[in-house]
């Protein structure tokens, strides 16, 4: 069976500082996971090991069994929402769409149903990056990361600035894509979505993973039925 991602091993560090400290996991087709853990866990190096952004110190990534790193060829298949999206302020934001548009050509593009689907409107996408509300922004975010049927999906605090109903059409799409088979690797603070969208969850503390397991395990091995209160219980494990 081929595996969307599978990370053995890495290690990475930063000015003799580890950072992560031997990291196995693997993403399953049709599956969220939620990697969570507490301020400085190595979340985001993990993130930017797999998108090659960092290159590890020691282990393994392989994206549907390309190897992660070398050829950037392999990042045509994920989709990746960044905690933070940085887009250039002078574009319109169909301006940014058309630009990406142009690097991923003959891909099939559902920009516009996915624009819709979240509620990000023609006029909003006709304005300057630079007068976009943190919420357009992040819509905006979501349809770079969802407009391809990319069968990794990578969402670092996807819900962030959103409001209530966009963030509900937001996870729709993204039960959606899971239903259709895509993978799905989760950051998330909000316990609460955490519990509605995970069906696994990754605790990773100082670059170790503490808990590797589905929900189910999870509440079975803390005692709780609630998320929070079982990744509160992990973190006082750990502690």
């Amino acid at each position: 069976m081929m595996h969307p991602l599978v990370i053995a091993g890495l290690v990475k560090g930063f000015d003799r500082m580890p950072v992560l400290r031997g990291v196995d996991l693997t993403l399953e087709p049709g599956q969220v996971t939620a990697l969570v853990g507490p301020n400085a866990a190595g979340k985001s190096t993990l993130i930017k090991c797999v998108l090659g952004l960092v290159r590890p110190d020691a282990g393994r990534i392989d994206v549907f069994n390309e190897p992660a790193g070398a050829d950037p060829h392999y990042r045509r298949f994920i989709g990746y929402m960044p905690q933070l999206p940085r887009f250039p302020d002078n574009l319109t934001g169909q301006e940014v769409l058309d630009f990406l548009a142009s690097l991923r050509a003959g891909q099939d593009d559902r920009a516009i149903a996915v624009a819709e689907a979240i509620g990000l409107t023609v006029e909003t996408l006709a304005r300057p990056v630079r007068t976009l509300s943190g919420g357009s922004r992040q819509k905006l975010n979501a349809v770079v990361a969802l407009r391809y049927d990319a069968p990794l999906l990578i969402l670092d605090e996807p819900t962030a600035s959103l409001d209530p109903l966009s963030s509900g059409h937001l996870k729709d799409l993204v039960r959606q894509r899971k239903d259709d088979g895509t993978a799905v690797l989760l950051t998330s603070h909000v316990m609460a979505e955490v519990e509605e969208l995970a069906d696994r969850l990754v605790y990773l503390v100082e670059g170790t993973v503490r808990f590797n397991g589905s929900m189910d395990e999870l509440r079975l091995v803390t005692g709780e039925r609630k998320v929070e209160r079982a990744i509160a219980q992990l973190m006082r494990q750990a502690a």
